[in-house]
């Protein structure tokens, strides 16, 4: 097998594909913006004078209506969205340690009357935590998982007749200053239906060596994912994303009812309600790198498994809950599936051929060992140390030294050799999931996974806090 085979199964077709699309839709963004810009420096054009006709209907200048062109199911109210628009609803299971941070930053960009927090089952101090804040709070009679208690939420609060956008929001994410001024114009055009945030990791925290590999690890993903996969997938014009993010996510309100938020036998619900924008066309996914979001991803083995393991036996639920179609996002979903399974079964016995095939390098004479010389005979054939080297862990360092640039974090270099073992934990229990989803049901109760504080407290929230009344169109505090 040559090198490129190799790192075509690890990587698949999904890079190319996708990140052709999202060099696509820069260059496209690029243009426009050069055109707007060249357009703003030209003089302004001559008033007619009154009695002279303006430009014909139909022609530049004028907004002609299309013919043949089927209005969106969900229209919605369009443009002209504010912050004072948007409902913010956070589920939160024992958040006490970190839920505080999260508000403070969310209302000095919203205003306090709109966010909305539901204790599922507490235990510990998160109510009193949410009250203090300001927010509006109400609790689950028992544990229901953070899709019923969305569910439970919207209806109790009903958010749906009070507010045109419902924002999403976990108890441990921070939303960034500049997230609303971002996200809500992609609500300007009525076909899209949601918009996915951009999820930055937590680095203000103390973390010990193994949770600066953890964290950085996921760093690498997310920083790859969203730059090549999620950016290209959300192109308005081919518009199929598996995920968008319960971390920091927007839905109109008047496409919630269409959707089955807490459908049985489901382990988390940011697949699921994905899914269903697209399975039942509702519309499009709005994507834009501008709206972040900082979150606390595990840093201890024990909480990064747990929640691995969780993402993977919820995705594989949900394809087990959803019918194929014959459409965009079902074929993008047959290759990312096919090609996540192929990577995943390299990455499983990767440790196992590197040992076979450096095993006559290590140890002299290994190759005439009874049943050892066959096997290594037989895999030496087809593959060699150069194909594993240069189509799989040079790739894999070049992600981390291109991660590295991009986001500024030089100390990721020191962990590059362990990254590919993190990789085949991730293969591990993404296999491991798949026939757990299709044999067992899920009642969706979480636990949620050991929080930090900041090491630096946050600004006050007044010192961010705009003036929620006389926000501009897309005010973003």
């Amino acid at each position: 097998m040559p090198w490129w085979g190799m790192a075509l199964l690890v990587f698949g077709l999904n890079f190319g594909l996708w990140g052709s699309v999202g060099l696509c839709r820069l260059l496209a963004t690029m243009t426009s913006r050069a055109r707007r810009r060249l357009t703003a420096r030209r003089p302004a054009a001559a008033v007619p004078a009154a009695g002279t006709a303006g430009p014909a209907a139909g022609t530049a200048g004028s907004s002609p209506v299309r013919r043949g062109r089927r209005a969106p199911r969900y229209a919605g109210r369009r443009g002209g969205l504010t912050v004072n628009d948007v409902a913010v609803l956070i589920p939160a299971h024992n958040e006490a340690a970190i839920i505080g941070e999260s508000l403070q930053a969310i209302t000095g960009l919203v205003p306090p009357r709109n966010v909305h927090v539901v204790s599922d089952a507490s235990t510990d101090d998160t109510v009193p935590q949410a009250l203090a804040a300001g927010a509006r709070v109400i609790e689950t009679a028992r544990n229901v998982g953070k899709a019923g208690a969305l569910a439970e939420a919207i209806r109790r609060f009903r958010l749906l007749d009070r507010y045109s956008v419902i924002m999403l929001l976990d108890a441990d994410t921070r939303v960034e200053p500049g997230y609303f001024a971002a996200a809500l114009p992609f609500f300007d055009n009525p076909d899209v239906v949601a918009v996915a945030g951009a999820v930055r990791v937590a680095t203000d925290r103390r973390l010990s060596a193994a949770g600066q590999l953890l964290v950085g690890h996921r760093r690498r993903i997310y920083a790859i994912g969203q730059r090549v996969l999620k950016f290209g997938q959300t192109s308005l014009h081919a518009n199929a994303t598996h995920i968008v993010p319960g971390f920091a996510s927007m839905y109109r309100a008047d496409v919630l009812p269409e959707m089955d938020i807490n459908p049985p036998g489901l382990v988390i619900e940011d697949f699921n309600m994905t899914f269903e924008v697209y399975q039942k066309r509702l519309g499009k996914v709005g994507f834009t790198l501008g709206a972040v979001a900082v979150t606390q991803d595990p840093d201890n083995l024990r909480d990064y498994i747990r929640q691995t393991r969780r993402w993977a036996l919820g995705f594989w639920q949900t394809i087990r809950r959803h019918r194929l179609r014959c459409n965009l996002f079902t074929a993008m979903l047959f290759l990312l599936v096919a090609e996540l399974f192929t990577a995943s079964l390299i990455f499983l016995v990767l440790p196992l051929l590197l040992l076979i095939l450096a095993m006559p390098d290590l140890v002299a004479g290994a190759a005439t060992w009874p049943g050892f010389g066959l096997v290594y005979v037989t895999l030496a054939a087809h593959m060699k140390l150069t194909t594993i080297a240069f189509g799989v862990l040079l790739p894999d360092l070049a992600m981390t030294v291109i991660v590295a640039i991009i986001e500024r974090q030089p100390r990721m270099l020191l962990f590059a050799p362990l990254f590919p073992v993190l990789r085949v934990l991730d293969a591990a229990l993404g296999l491991w999931a798949i026939p757990l989803a299709f044999r067992s049901r899920s009642d969706g109760r979480w636990q949620s996974p050991a929080r930090q504080q900041r090491l630096v407290p946050l600004e006050p929230a007044a010192a961010l806090a705009p003036q929620f009344a006389g926000d501009g169109p897309h005010a973003s505090g």
